[in-house]
């Protein structure tokens, strides 16, 4: 039930994280809100490329959280795969968004960036699913380091190795009954019965196959050869993870190296996400571009609650639009509206739709109404509802008359505020009259505001 939650659509990371700061900090600047407005609107008639490059935002992960783990010293095997997928994923969305789109996308596309080297080496160097911590290993793809390919076989395949080693020293000495053999006490050894030990003591044999023990039926030897074998197979698996460790090193240092780099490439996926998720949004939703001015109107047609419209629509109900008009300009300027009714009528929620109206319009995006033309809002007020604040001393009268006196020492002429029921924490008469007086300064302050009241001789 929040604005954040009905229009988010994004689908990375880095979208989400620039919707919520947008949300949080609209812009005031009309040229920054129509580039914005330029590339959703773009989105919105191009369907297929849109749906195009949220199928490819999707398989996109987040490079951010990947990039700052790696550089924390925290970071592991799938941190790197994350962010190979991630240059994967910018270079499809670079061929998505060819000549002819507009500025914004357009700088978002040069933005990604060219990291042929850095995605060719993660690609070369990584499986395709690694594990998720470096002790485990298992993370280099076969064929990148011979080293760790003969590592990684005698790990494995040592029993294969020693077979094949055993047939090796057979075939030489010409006796079929040689075997290689292992015991806690000499390890690996060679061992051939006791008739032909004539044969291994004497020169030739005698300079390959050393004597370690002689046994009544048997005689053990072993070899330079053998014992170079077993102190690889017995170090092999603490060689392989060695290596590993050294390969992931080396891609983390390139990758932090290019850390400025990746940073814009996950910017522009977050400006190219937030794009289409707010284009997504609007032709689901069937809300319009608003027309954005330096001046002071504020016309809304057939406006809607994106909240509450959301959750009606859950239900299967409607919800039903209405109108404003706030224009502070002209000879028939009514920058202010004073708005009465029974409890439950819809007063707040006309106030707050109207606010949010605003807020969508100046991140960027469309709004929920049939015709919106706003001038920029440079600040937005609230004071709704009732609570204290005992511990400070505070009763709830006068929260809520600190919080409206902090509203009319700081509103300008290009403010919005919305207020409901101001003077009701207190006595009928004190509160009407304080609801005039802060009506009067609100008139002589020139902003747009709307005022809601259940003090009918107000209006």
């Amino acid at each position: 039930a929040t604005l954040l939650a009905a229009i988010d659509r994004t689908v990375t990371a880095p979208g989400a994280r620039l919707l919520e700061r947008r949300l949080t900090a609209p812009s005031a600047e009309p040229a920054e809100i129509g580039a914005r407005q330029e590339a959703v609107a773009h989105l919105v008639e191009e369907t297929e490329l849109r749906e195009a490059l949220r199928e490819t935002l999707r398989k996109t992960p987040d490079p951010e959280r990947a990039l700052a783990r790696l550089a924390v010293g925290r970071g592991g095997p799938r941190d790197l795969a994350a962010l190979r997928d991630m240059l994967a994923g910018a270079a499809e969305l670079q061929t998505l968004l060819v000549e002819g789109v507009p500025d914004r996308l357009a700088r978002a596309r040069d933005d990604l960036g060219s990291h042929h080297t850095l995605a060719a080496g993660l690609e070369a160097a990584l499986v395709d699913a690694p594990p998720p911590v470096l002790r485990d290993g298992g993370f280099v793809a076969q064929g990148h380091r011979e080293d760790l390919d003969e590592a990684r076989r005698l790990r494995d395949e040592g029993r294969g190795v020693i077979s094949a080693l055993q047939g090796t020293y057979a075939e030489t000495a010409g006796i079929a009954a040689l075997k290689i053999r292992h015991n806690n006490v000499l390890g690996y050894f060679v061992e051939t019965p006791a008739t032909h030990a004539e044969k291994m003591l004497a020169p030739p044999l005698a300079a390959t196959f050393f004597h370690r023990q002689t046994t009544a039926n048997a005689l053990r030897f072993g070899t330079a050869e053998l014992s170079d074998l077993e102190a690889r197979i017995l170090n092999a698996g603490a060689r392989a993870l060695e290596i590993e460790r050294e390969v992931f090193e080396a891609l983390r240092a390139q990758v932090l190296a290019a850390a400025g780099a990746i940073g814009r490439t996950a910017q522009a996926i977050a400006e190219i996400d937030l794009a289409a998720a707010l284009a997504d949004l609007a032709c689901e939703r069937e809300w319009v571009r608003p027309t954005i001015s330096a001046d002071r109107r504020f016309v809304i047609a057939g406006g809607r609650h994106p909240v509450v419209e959301a959750a009606l629509r859950n239900s299967g109900q409607d919800y039903i639009a209405n109108d404003s008009e706030l224009s502070a300009d002209g000879d028939k300027a009514k920058p202010i509206w004073v708005i009465t009714g029974p409890n439950m009528a819809g007063k707040s929620t006309f106030l707050r739709q109207n606010a949010l109206i605003a807020i969508l319009a100046q991140i960027g995006a469309f709004v929920p109404a049939r015709r919106a033309e706003i001038g920029i809002v440079d600040a937005l007020y609230s004071r709704v509802g009732a609570a204290d604040d005992l511990a400070r001393g505070r009763s709830t009268f006068m929260v809520e008359m600190v919080e409206t006196a902090a509203i009319l020492n700081q509103a300008g002429p290009k403010a919005l505020v919305i207020l409901d029921e101001i003077g009701r924490g207190t006595a009928t008469y004190d509160g009407l009259s304080i609801a005039r007086a802060v009506l009067e300064h609100l008139d002589g302050l020139g902003c747009r505001a709307l005022f809601a009241t259940h003090y009918h001789d107000l209006s």
